[in-house]
C-alpha cells in the first residue's frame, strides 16, 4: 500500500459542508481576498476546537473528500470511459491515455477555501484532444464527469473544456498522480477554483446541456473562474 503523503491534510464530508459558506465567499469577492477567506477559515476552524489543523496556512496541499474515504484504484485495471453525444463510446486504459498527444504546463492550484500551491507541474491529455478521439455530436454543450467515489460530479461547457490548460492529468508534482492527489487520473481545470477539478475521473459524458456538480448543488457557482472573471 502506498505511504501517505506527511504533506497533505485530509479533510471529510462533515468539515468540508461546514466550511461550504466561507469558501463561496472566496468566489463572490474574487481572488484578492483569497488570503483572508483562507486566514478566516484557520480562525474559525481553531474556535471550533482544534480544527485549525485541518486547515492549515496556504503552503500545503489539503486533501478534500466529500465520502471520507479514498478511493484506492488499480491502475493496471483504470479505464477512463467517455460517452454521451460522441461518435464514438471510449473506455481508455492508463497507457492508451499515455499513448495520446501529451501536455506539460507549470500552474498554480488555487482552492476556493483561500489555500494556493504554487507551481505545479501537470502532465497529461488535453481534455479537447479526448473529445476530438471521441468526437463531438451536433447538439453537444457540455460535459458532465464523474468520480469513482460514486458521489462527486462536476461540469464544464463544451468551451471551456476546449481551453487549452484543461488537463486529463495523470501525472502531477514530478510522478505519477496518487490516490490522495485523484489518481490515477483527475481533471485539472487551471483557470478555475479546485472543486472543478474532480479527482479519480472515471468517466465523461457529453451532455445536452450543463448539469450542476456537487457542490454547485450545495451553493456554489457553476462557472468557477479564479477571481470571479467572465
Amino acid at each position: 500500500m502506498e505511504e501517505r503523503d506527511s504533506r497533505v491534510t485530509h479533510v471529510g464530508r462533515r468539515t468540508i459542508l461546514g466550511i461550504a459558506g466561507l469558501g463561496a465567499v472566496g468566489i463572490l469577492l474574487g481572488a484578492k481576498i483569497d488570503d483572508a477567506v483562507g486566514g478566516a477559515l484557520t480562525r474559525v476552524s481553531r474556535s471550533l476546537g482544534g480544527l485549525g489543523a485541518l486547515v492549515p496556512g496556504a503552503d500545503n496541499w489539503r486533501i478534500y473528500t466529500v465520502t471520507g474515504t479514498i478511493p484506492m484504484i488499480d491502475p493496471k485495471t483504470y479505464r477512463l470511459k467517455v460517452d454521451g453525444l460522441v461518435e464514438r463510446n471510449l473506455s481508455l486504459s492508463l497507457d492508451d491515455l499515455r499513448a495520446m498527444p501529451r501536455t506539460k504546463l507549470v500552474h498554480y492550484f488555487q482552492c476556493v477555501t483561500g489555500w494556493r500551491v504554487p507551481d505545479v507541474h501537470w502532465e497529461g491529455v488535453k481534455l479537447s484532444t479526448l473529445l476530438g478521439a471521441a468526437g463531438v455530436r451536433r447538439g453537444a454543450k457540455a460535459l458532465r464527469f464523474f468520480s469513482a467515489d460514486g458521489e462527486y460530479t462536476e461540469s464544464l461547457t463544451l468551451y471551456q473544456a476546449h481551453l487549452p490548460d484543461v488537463l486529463v492529468a495523470d501525472r502531477m508534482i514530478g510522478d505519477d498522480v496518487t490516490p490522495d492527489h485523484g489518481g490515477p487520473v483527475r481533471l485539472y481545470v487551471a483557470p478555475m477554483y479546485g472543486y472543478k477539478s474532480i479527482k479519480w475521473l472515471d468517466r465523461v459524458e457529453v451532455t445536452d446541456d450543463v448539469v450542476p456538480g456537487f457542490w454547485e448543488d450545495n451553493g456554489y457557482p457553476v462557472n468557477a473562474w479564479i477571481g470571479g472573471s467572465e
